[in-house]
């Protein structure tokens, strides 16, 4: 798991880690940051043009189906962590999306690396296909994202990122 490669657009997300999310050794606890990633991937989203609110109205919900996770530094009480989201690559009915979280006031000690995989469901509670606009918002509506730059090219699609 590498870093967002340059002119691929990246969504932000600050955290800062609370009390609570503490284990016994005084760091947070492993399973705290899936929470962490959680919620920077629904931002990016949110970002490319698919909130809360699109998803609930389309009955469309996202199934992660594999998560790898390399924690490489701890975080503990009071660190401000910022976590960086970008896409990896699309299937037909899948997305990958892969996520760095830093130290806000040391972007250069990496936290831990994530590559994440998700399963868009329709309706009907079944795989479907990715839906219109989520490639190019994903790939090029996030926020640093200049025009057309940072489009992610993926094998079996065209240049607007369609199958």
């Amino acid at each position: 798991m590498i870093s967002p490669p340059l002119g691929v657009p990246v969504s932000e997300t600050v955290i800062g880690v609370r009390m609570p999310e503490l284990d016994s050794f005084g760091h947070v606890n492993h399973a705290v940051f899936l929470n962490y990633l959680e919620h920077a991937r629904f931002k990016a989203l949110r970002e490319a043009g698919f909130s809360w609110d699109v998803l609930d109205e389309r009955q469309w919900s996202i199934f992660v189906v594999r998560i790898e996770v390399d924690y490489l530094a701890e975080a503990t009480r009071g660190d401000r962590l910022l976590i960086r989201t970008w896409a990896d690559s699309f299937r037909r009915t899948s997305m990958v999306l892969a996520q760095e979280i830093v130290r806000a006031g040391d972007p250069d000690t990496v936290v831990a690396r994530s590559r994440v995989t998700a399963v868009w469901i329709g309706p009907d509670r079944k795989p479907m296909r990715l839906p219109p606009g989520l490639k190019i918002g994903l790939t090029r509506g996030l926020p640093g994202a200049e025009s057309g730059a940072g489009h992610l090219e993926v094998s079996g699609t065209s240049p607007r990122g369609e199958p």
